[in-house]
């Protein structure tokens, strides 16, 4: 049974990434092609980070009171509505309204309302010692169909030149795609069963006696948030057609590497941390990565730049499957849902105001000073969360003979203290 849910939700995840691969290197060219300008494309970001963020909370807190099946079928009903109200309206303020209301994804990452659930599912359907393993496989679909998706961001140019249509109708037709494949994560979620494992009920409260812990890991993920805002992939590659005036096609197919690799370092994560623990591969692969978001602005020519890019994205998201295991690992499994909005949703609520920061530098200069801002504030994050978090340990890293109960109790004096 536990073989079965996991594989849907990794499916699910699968048809979801190829839809968001593209769409987030569509919608700043769907935008420009419009008419707008790279102001207008950073507040539609904003607004998507916005949405996905505030319903995402909704999920998370509320979604003890129903079946988890029928909030993913109707996570996916939205996420075609999404896709068909972007392929109808050109206006700015009805794209602006959908933007937040709906599921379109401005990042190569997932911050969408369909997160706390699939990450308390996977949780609960594994043993602690496979937790980070799930984990990172559900972050490597998620970054390989993701880069297949860059890919299909050339279709439109394809279309247009095919069959003579305008290249905004080519772009419709894509956000008409991304419909489908939200009916498509549908199907898929309809075969789950109506309960997993040994599903329990959620406390009085949706966060208890995890809650101080929960909410200052969410205040140290949203600083870093606010910096990946800075450079969620839509803006990357807006920077990228102003600085080196790269085609939607020849973007795709650097996005398509970056994600591989990005894929790549999911599994090498597990092993790190196998060896040096969570909190440890977080930072210490973290680090690097955001010296090379700063250097690639100085960089003369575009080929240096998307060099530093591609290492980046070896090291950049090795961070994701370690962070999504340690934070269901250091809370109660009642709380799991709750844990997994309330540490997303801030990340979501504080990278949204990055997007609209980092089209009004674009506006003012092509150089690239989104990504310096980002690089800057990442690494305050990282020396942060070494700081304040190295001591508090998950189950399979509590040293020989120290019961659980004890090394709670010691980790939450200390984050008290810190």
């Amino acid at each position: 049974m536990e073989a079965h849910v996991t594989n849907r939700i990794l499916a699910a995840r699968a048809v979801r990434a190829f839809g968001d691969g593209y769409v987030s290197l569509l919608l700043p060219l769907y935008l420009l092609e419009l008419g707008y300008g790279p102001l207008e494309v950073g507040v539609i970001a904003t607004a998507t980070l916005i949405g996905s963020g505030l319903l995402t909370l909704l999920v998370g807190v509320h979604s003890y009171r129903y079946h988890y099946r029928s909030v993913l079928l109707a996570a996916t009903l939205l996420m075609a509505a999404t896709g068909v109200g972007f392929a109808l309206f050109t206006q700015f303020w009805p794209l602006l309204l959908m933007a937040i209301a709906g599921t379109l994804n401005p990042s190569s990452g997932d911050v969408s309302v369909f997160l706390p659930l699939e990450h308390a599912v996977l949780a609960r359907s594994v043993s602690d010692r496979e937790r980070t393993a799930i984990f990172a496989r559900y972050s490597l679909v998620g970054s390989l169909l993701g880069a297949v998706g860059s890919l299909a961001a050339g279709v439109p140019e394809l279309l247009s030149a095919a069959l003579g249509i305008s290249m905004v109708g080519s772009l419709q037709f894509m956000f008409i795609a991304y419909a489908v494949l939200g009916l498509a994560a549908a199907l898929i979620y309809r075969g789950l069963p109506a309960s997993v494992g040994t599903e329990t009920r959620q406390p009085r409260a949706p966060l208890d006696q995890s809650k101080r812990r929960v909410y200052l890991l969410a205040t140290l993920f949203s600083l870093d948030a606010f910096g990946g805002g800075f450079v969620v992939q839509s803006m990357i590659a807006l920077w990228l057609y102003q600085r080196f005036e790269l085609s939607a096609a020849v973007t795709g197919t650097i996005f398509f590497w970056t994600g591989v690799l990005t894929a790549v370092s999911y599994l090498v994560a597990v092993r790190i941390a196998k060896r040096i623990g969570l909190v440890n591969t977080m930072v210490f692969t973290h680090l690097p990565s955001s010296l090379c978001l700063i250097a690639i602005p100085l960089m003369p020519q575009v080929g240096y730049a998307i060099g530093l890019l591609f290492v980046r994205s070896a090291l950049s998201q090795m961070d994701v499957p370690t962070r999504s295991s340690y934070v269901m690992a250091i809370v109660a499994p009642a709380e799991r849902p709750a844990a997994a909005s309330i540490t997303s949703v801030p990340r979501s609520l504080a990278a949204a105001a990055s997007p609209f920061l980092a089209g009004y530098m674009l506006s003012l200069s092509p150089f690239g000073w989104p990504l310096i801002a980002a690089g800057v504030t990442k690494i305050v994050y990282d020396l942060l969360l070494l700081t304040m978090f190295r001591r508090v340990r998950p189950p399979e890293e509590q040293p020989a003979g120290q019961t659980s109960v004890q090394t709670d109790e010691r980790a939450e004096r200390r984050v008290r203290a810190t």
